[in-house]
This record gives C-alpha cells, structure tokens and sequence, in this order.
C-alpha cells in the first residue's frame, strides 16, 4: 500500500502543517473485505513492514459489518490487531473500541520487539485469535496482549465483538494520533503486507 504526496483538487481537508492548504495533499488506499468477507471468530494474521515518517500510521483491524448497513462507530465494534505509528516504529499497539471504552478509552496495549528492536526494518506477524471468550493477540508467535470477555464486561462495560466483522488494511497520514507530516517524512511511503489470512 502506497502513500503519496499528490494534491487532490476539489476534495476538502484540514489544513496542511506545512502550506496551510485545505486542498488534501495526500493519496493513500484502504482495503476492506466488507463486501466481500465477513466472519465471527477465528485467527486473523498479517505479516506486514511498516513504514517511518512522521505522519504515517500503518494499521490492521476489523470493524463490525454491521457498519455496513448504518450502525455508526463504536457500536458497531473495532478489533485494532495492529496500529503502529510512523514517528515511533519501536512501538505497536494492538486495542479494543466499543461504545463504553474507545478512542484514547480503548482497552489495549503497547509493545515493543525483542532488543527494542524497529519494526520498520523488517517484516512481523501480528495475530488475533478471536473467540466467543475473548481475544488474544500476538506477535511473531509471542502473546502481546489478552482480553477476556468476563474480565472487561464488568469493569468497562459490554463486549460487543460477538457479530460478524470485516477486515481493513489501511496506510493513513495525519490525525491526532499520528501527527502531521513534516519534511523529513519519505513520499512515496509504503506498507508492504506478504499475506493476509484467516482460520477458522
């Protein structure tokens, strides 16, 4: 997935750090299977390399397919498998959305490569395995994260991820999170992702 700096005319955005434009100045791409496939538990694996820069926000989540159809975030659910950001590639993050816990809310957690390793410099695999029970996310084999459904219910409030979801890859720049672009971030940006695959 491929990230440019290419002016968009006639498409309105928030003003850019640098120029002060409100013409997006921007291109990316996002890939979902919501009209393709969609599915209730399972484990969902991606082998992906992220990229550095300042402004870039690689990710791999799901979001529930009730979407789809009109049920606005977070009701609907978000399942973040991976969300690294660009200006700290020595961090991953990996969190749950839902109406009683989102946003900076989410229940989730950072981590971090063996030897404080950057996770630009090389392909990882990030997993969830998804149950009726909870969630258990990994990393290259290695539990990073645990979530289960009768821990979070009755200390933040109702697990909504039992329903069908779709997957989303996505390589977005700018935002709260992420920060803004400055000059030193590389254009054209990319995250190269070797597979995508679900087991059920």
């Amino acid at each position: 997935m491929e990230a440019r700096k290419q002016a968009t005319p006639g498409r309105g955005c928030p003003p850019d750090p640098l120029t002060g434009s409100t013409t997006c100045q921007y291109t990316s791409a996002r890939m979902n299977t919501g009209a393709t496939f969609q599915f209730t538990y399972g484990r969902v694996e991606a082998r992906v390399k992220v990229p550095k820069g300042n402004g870039l926000w690689p990710a791999s989540w799901m979001t529930g397919a009730d979407f789809l159809s009109g049920r606005p975030w977070p009701y609907n659910g978000e399942i973040d498998i991976m969300e690294v950001l660009g200006k700290d590639v020595k961090t991953s993050y990996s969190t749950v959305h839902a109406p009683a816990y989102n946003g900076g809310g989410g229940i989730g957690a950072p981590y971090r490569l063996p030897q404080d390793a950057d996770f630009s410099d090389d392909f990882h695999t990030w997993a969830a395995d998804w149950t009726s029970k909870g969630i258990v996310y990994s990393l290259d084999g290695r539990t990073v994260l645990t979530l289960d459904k009768e821990q979070v219910e009755p200390t933040r409030g109702p697990w909504i991820f039992d329903h069908p979801h779709y997957m989303i890859l996505n390589l977005a720049v700018g935002g709260d999170w992420p920060g803004p672009t400055d000059t030193t971030t590389p254009f054209p940006a990319r995250m190269l992702v070797d597979y995508v695959r679900v087991y059920q």
